[in-house]
């Protein structure tokens, strides 16, 4: 296994999974080269430096019934960890009870978690064990936590401490035997400044921590994702895509995916009821990818910086074209071809940034490169070929 320090920038790995050659003679990718790319562990593909340190933490954590707290954006596969300490830990056959905090009914939420008995409240006509109790012997996974209601949280705080709940009209208190996880694509510390989230009960909680990286600041595993993906709908479809144009991976592997592995998935699951002959190409993408409109969404104070290159000012009028001994009648046809052309050169291949060169959207550049003969195969244009 390779450590953090010695693997190759995420584009240059990215671009070895896909087996890039020097003569580019190949414009489809085949699923095979992108399936064995990586390593797997449930729902999880693990590629990258990252993730195998949270599959390490993981691993560590997943004996011991400590509480666990997850972060991550939405989409990043919270769950999935979650569902891996279960998994891994003393109780893995006991059960796996999920509460989205976000679905509390705030007047009913201390009987939805610790349960009630009969006659507690209006319309309490039989007694209710409560997600905590249901949870006895396995795993209580809580679900973005953030949106607990602030009067519950000492509440929850104290359960934690005492492992013991008393339901909602009871004096008897119930000891409960679980592991509590919990997880968060909020910022808790903010929460705590703020005063909307108690700092004792973030305490407790974030005593054992795990961070899942956003998909966009590990980019190697994109094309194992991809490749996972296509195989999970062509079950789920009886489709039979193998094929995947190196164009449509470029731009899978540079969008900036707000919505994480869930809109990865999306995409592909959209890609592959499209797909036609086998083979998923640029314009079965869904349009807000390929225009990378969808990575508006993004804060931007959560964007990585910019590279050095990417900091370049990129003026949106089409580059210059030498026409050397062209007659002066030449067909507007050739103008725009030399112009994407030489688009793509200035941009060594990279068509976003092509499609800002020329002020057009990525899908308006693919559709002239389909219609001038250019297709998807960069090298017929004598470029450097894509980065992904």
């Amino acid at each position: 296994m390779q450590d953090e320090d010695s693997q190759p920038p995420a584009e240059s790995q990215a671009a070895s999974e896909i087996g890039a050659n020097a003569d580019g003679a190949d414009e489809m990718v085949a699923l095979g080269q992108l399936v064995h790319s990586a390593d797997r562990l449930g729902g999880m593909v693990v590629r990258s430096a990252q993730v195998r340190k949270v599959l390490k933490s993981v691993s560590q954590l997943s004996p011991y019934k400590a509480t666990v707290l997850i972060s991550g954006e939405s989409g990043t596969g919270k769950e999935l960890i979650a569902r891996a300490l279960h998994t891994l830990g003393p109780v893995p056959n006991g059960p796996f009870v999920t509460l989205n905090c976000s679905n509390l009914v705030e007047s009913l939420a201390e009987s939805q978690l610790f349960g009630h008995v009969r006659g507690a409240f209006t319309d309490a006509r039989d007694e209710s064990q409560g997600y905590f109790r249901s949870a006895n012997g396995g795993t209580l996974f809580l679900d973005e936590i953030g949106e607990l209601p602030l009067k519950l949280q000492p509440k929850l705080l104290r359960s934690v401490e005492t492992h013991e709940v008393q339901p909602v009209g009871s004096s008897h208190c119930y000891k409960v035997n679980l592991r509590l996880v919990a997880a968060t694509n909020r910022d808790l510390r903010a929460m705590v400044k703020a005063g909307t989230f108690r700092d004792d009960l973030y305490f407790r909680m974030s005593a054992a921590a795990i961070f899942i990286p956003p998909l966009r600041e590990r980019r190697e595993a994109i094309p194992a994702f991809i490749g996972y993906f296509i195989e999970q709908y062509n079950r789920l479809f009886g489709k039979a895509v193998s094929e995947i144009s190196r164009a449509a991976i470029d731009i899978l592997c540079t969008y900036e995916w707000p919505g994480n592995v869930r809109e990865l998935s999306n995409a592909i699951e959209s890609a592959v009821i499209l797909s036609e002959n086998g083979r998923i190409v640029v314009t079965d993408l869904p349009e807000q990818v390929v225009d990378g409109t969808g990575a508006e969404l993004l804060n931007p104070q959560s964007q990585p910086p910019a590279s050095d290159h990417e900091r370049a000012p990129i003026a949106h009028n089409p580059p210059p074209i030498d026409f050397g001994t062209e007659p002066l009648g030449f067909l507007l046809d050739d103008v725009i071809k030399k112009t994407l052309v030489r688009s793509l050169e200035e941009t060594e291949g990279n068509r976003r940034r092509a499609a800002d060169l020329l002020g057009v959207s990525r899908s308006t550049l693919y559709r002239m490169l389909t219609r001038y003969g250019l297709g998807e195969n960069p090298h017929r244009l004598s470029i450097i070929q894509p980065r992904i």
